[in-house]
Parts: C-alpha cells; structure tokens; sequence
C-alpha cells in the first residue's frame, strides 16, 4: 500500500474490526473509480463502513435513505422556479458528492433507483436536458438486507451491473464482537475520525492505478472468465463485457494496493467471486436447486486454467 491507501485502511480498520479483507476489497473498489454494493444483514457495520470510509476522506458526503416514497428528483435535483425572479433555477440534489451512501437502496420503487443509473455510468446528472457533471471523484456505496423482501423491490440486472463489486460483512468473530462492545461502551469510533485523503489523493491513486502492468495472458485469462459464465448451463444471464472491464479495473488495483506493479492471475481468482457472482441470473432450474452464484463462479473458475 501506498501512503493513502494505508491511512485510509487504518481508519476503516478503527471502526471496523476484524475485517480486513472486507477493508481491503473497498480499497480496490475505491481505487479503481467502482461503486460498491455491500449486502449482508442487518446490524453488521454496512452502513458505519460507508460512513468511515466518507469521513476518511475531506471531500463531499451525502446520505440517502431510500424508502417507497422516494422520487428521483430527491436524489438528483430538479428545477425550481423562484417567485422573486419569475425563472427556474436549477437545484443539485444529493447525488452531487464525493461519496453517495445509498442506504436501503432496494427500498425505493424501480423509477427512483433507475435514477441512479446515468450517475453511475456517466458521472452526469441530465436534467431538462442539460447535462450536469459529478464531482470527481464520485462513488456509490449502495446497502441492502438479503433477508426481508417485505416492502422491498430487488435491483434490476441493468443496476447491478453498474456496481463493481458486491461485498458481504458477515458477523464477526468472538473475540472481535466483545471489542466491538468494548470500544463503544462510551461513544462510537467513528466520532474520532479525522480525514486522512482529499479527492486529489484519490484521483492521483486512480491514475497510478491505470499504470499497473496487465499481461496479455493474464486479459486472456479474465476473458475466458467472464465467457465461460455465458456458457454454464445453470446461468440464465452471463457477465457482460462490462464485467470483463471491470473485472480488469479491479485486478490492476488489488496489485496496487497489495505494493506490486502487475496483475497475476491469482488476483482474478481471487476478485472474481465478487466482481461478477450479482452480475449472473440462474435459471428457474439452478434457482430451485439451491445452486448459489458465488458457489457457481468458483466452479467456473475451476473448469478455466490459469496461465503460468
């Protein structure tokens, strides 16, 4: 790791414990310009990561809690007209950030999360027909609850798409559960936070992430990956090109963040699980059988060989 990468990983790790493999795939999100879908149960730190990692860094934050009620014009902004004046103006919602924490993102109806689509793709808001830029650097950190359906709407494939990883918590051990009692017994560690990156840091992180070396054999590789999931017969929906991109996005910044200065395909392996396991649909047949995605992407893993 480099120096921000490190201050930022200490942060995370004061407020999250006992995750440091979780802290490490959000790094690799965050360093290569990806939106993070962090899904797993209700009370295990989704929401505190995204907050640490936000007040990790000096730039602009905003939270949104995504209910049925929600309309897109909450998130992105709308015109609004001033009696004063007699003209709309143009009001920025709160997509306009560094980091976008999209809490209970499967809460709000389809029209609301198709909202952020373009935002996510783009980096640009498009209201009235007038193209508004994001801040840069942007970055979506969207929670949701695997277990309760009731009142929810899942996310369409087109959405998921724009996530580069999902991530899941999962509970801690025992040892770390009582620290985590501990630490809180007088106030939160998220209150001593101080930011340790600015959005320059992190766009100067983006750019030496892009010069991390990517052999031709170790492309080759990612795309027999990502084309072997169009070719199970328990998939439905295959990874798109835009996983294979994603998925070589994220190699170049696991290598980056690990201190190398080239992918090995050890790195695929290891990011693929969460770089395209929400990416894929079963099929009614898989579905019922109880076949899991991850468990699926790591027996395509298996049938792929890896280059030397």
């Amino acid at each position: 790791m480099n120096d921000t990468t490190t201050a930022i990983s200490r942060n995370l790790q004061h407020v999250i414990r006992g995750k440091e493999s979780v802290i490490e795939l959000v790094l690799v999100a965050l360093c290569s310009n990806g939106h993070i879908l962090l899904e797993d149960v209700p009370g295990v730190g989704k929401t505190t990561l995204a907050k640490a990692l936000a007040a990790s860094m000096s730039g602009e934050f905003r939270r949104i809690q995504f209910t049925p009620d929600l309309l897109p014009t909450d998130i992105v902004g709308g015109m609004v007209y001033s009696p004063k004046t007699g003209e709309f103006s143009f009001r920025p919602g709160p997509v306009f950030c560094n980091v976008l924490l999209a809490d209970e993102i499967n809460r709000a109806s389809p029209r609301t999360q198709s909202a952020l689509l373009e935002a996510m793709n783009e980096r640009q808001a498009t209201i009235e027909g007038r193209r508004n830029p994001l801040p840069e650097p942007f970055l979506v950190i969207a929670t949701q609850n695997p277990v309760e359906y009731h009142g929810t709407y899942p996310l369409p494939e087109a959405q998921l798409d724009r996530f580069a990883m999902l991530i899941e918590m999962g509970y801690p051990d025992e040892e770390e559960e009582i620290r985590i009692v501990l630490d809180q017994r007088s106030s939160h560690p998220i209150d001593d936070l101080k930011p340790v990156a600015t959005p320059a840091d992190v766009i100067e992180l983006l750019r030496q992430v892009r010069e991390i070396d990517v052999e031709p054999t170790v492309v080759r590789y990612m795309i027999e990956v990502v084309r072997a999931t169009r070719q199970d017969p328990r998939l439905r929906l295959g990874a798109s090109p835009r996983a294979a991109l994603i998925l070589y996005r994220t190699c170049q910044a696991l290598a980056f963040v690990r201190g190398r200065a080239f992918v090995i395909p050890d790195d695929v392996k290891e990011l693929t699980p969460s770089v395209l396991a929400h990416r894929v649909v079963l099929n009614t047949k898989a579905g019922y059988a109880g076949v899991k995605k991850r468990a699926a992407i790591a027996e395509i893993l298996d049938t792929v060989k890896a280059p030397v």
